[in-house]
């Protein structure tokens, strides 16, 4: 890993030199073609297909070490609907990133990445959409593509992580969030978005003895709180334990937690404070920063990620698009994140 800050005093010609280098020796490394996106100096960004940072798309996952994956589903929201719209939105902004990290990844040189679209689901019925969404990843993993998931709401973990359990077993979990998640039930609905990792729990999907809970806060439906995910052996991060602090440390004790076991990074955008990203479902004041959220992702470096997603963003109240831009940030982060993926040395 690089020291923070090295990469300022890089002249452009140093940079040129090592990113070149980078490329061939990445290239000496696997002989077969890896997707790249097309950037602004290929195409103007208004133009090409709105896939994740205008990759190719296909529909299967045959040669790919990860793809970025659409569930376009929000039938499992208490408050404000729209994230159903999240994938696409989250598409649309992309065409705003280029290939090359801040911090000097490059991650369409190392594995190859596609956008393979959108999971198609029952909008009607939300537990017949799980199933669907389940069968989807099923085929999906089966071979050793990592998703990285655009949704939704956050509904769509529970199917995911029941396939991931599938083919990983049970996994550890990084969960960012103003909410737990951890409900039992919903207006009698034992599926919605407010309880995917009770039924992971339940259904042994996730190791409660490696799962973090990051950035809670809020108000409660009754006076116990925090108390059901203790027991389960959670670790919970309250907000108050962030504000004002950088997340690094936290993110060292994160990777010590989980070892080399299988990991599973669930971010729900209303982790972050409205004021910088309002287009979500459930807001919450006194949020995370943008800066904390990109400690966290990038954070996990180290981690063996089987899987991401990034959830809850809503474009009907995402006015500027920001939220969006936000989110597909933090997906090009969570790739840089992923086994196999590396910075200019």
């Amino acid at each position: 890993m690089m020291h923070q800050g090295l990469l300022v005093s890089f002249s452009p010609r140093l940079w040129a030199s090592l990113a070149t280098t980078f490329r061939a020796a990445s290239s000496a490394a696997s002989s077969r073609p890896l997707n790249r996106p097309l950037t602004s100096n290929d195409m103007p960004r208004p133009g090409g297909i709105a896939s994740f940072m205008r990759l190719p798309v296909q529909g299967d996952t045959k040669g790919l070490d990860a793809c970025f994956v659409g569930v376009p589903l929000d039938t499992g929201t208490s408050n404000r609907s729209g994230t159903r719209m999240g994938p696409r939105q989250i598409r649309c902004e992309s065409v705003l990133l280029r290939p090359y990290s801040a911090k000097g990844h490059d991650p369409y040189s190392c594995i190859n990445v596609a956008d393979v679209g959108d999971v198609s689901c029952n909008m009607y019925n939300l537990p017949e959409a799980c199933e669907h969404i389940r069968q989807r990843y099923a085929q999906l993993i089966q071979d050793g593509c990592i998703p990285l998931t655009m949704g939704g709401d956050h509904t769509i973990t529970y199917p995911i992580l029941q396939a991931v359990k599938a083919r990983h077993g049970p996994v550890g979990l990084v969960h960012v969030d103003a909410h737990m998640d951890v409900s039992d039930t919903m207006l009698g609905a034992k599926i919605n978005h407010g309880t995917p990792f009770r039924r992971a729990v339940e259904e042994q999907l996730i190791d409660p003895h490696a799962t973090v809970q990051i950035g809670l806060r809020g108000t409660s439906h009754a006076a116990e709180g925090h108390a059901w995910p203790i027991s389960q052996g959670f670790r919970l991060v309250p907000v108050e334990e962030c504000w004002y602090h950088s997340l690094v440390p936290l993110m060292e004790e994160v990777r010590s937690m989980m070892g080399d076991r299988p990991v599973y990074l669930s971010f729900d955008i209303d982790a972050i404070d409205p004021g910088f990203c309002p287009g979500t479902g459930t807001p919450e004041i006194g949020g995370l920063t943008p800066i904390q959220a990109l400690e966290v992702v990038r954070g996990c470096a180290g981690l063996n990620l089987v899987g991401c997603d990034l959830v809850e963003v809503a474009p009907p109240y995402d006015f500027e698009g920001t939220t969006a831009l936000t989110g597909a940030n933090l997906l090009f982060e969570m790739l840089c994140a992923l086994p196999g993926v590396r910075a200019l040395q």
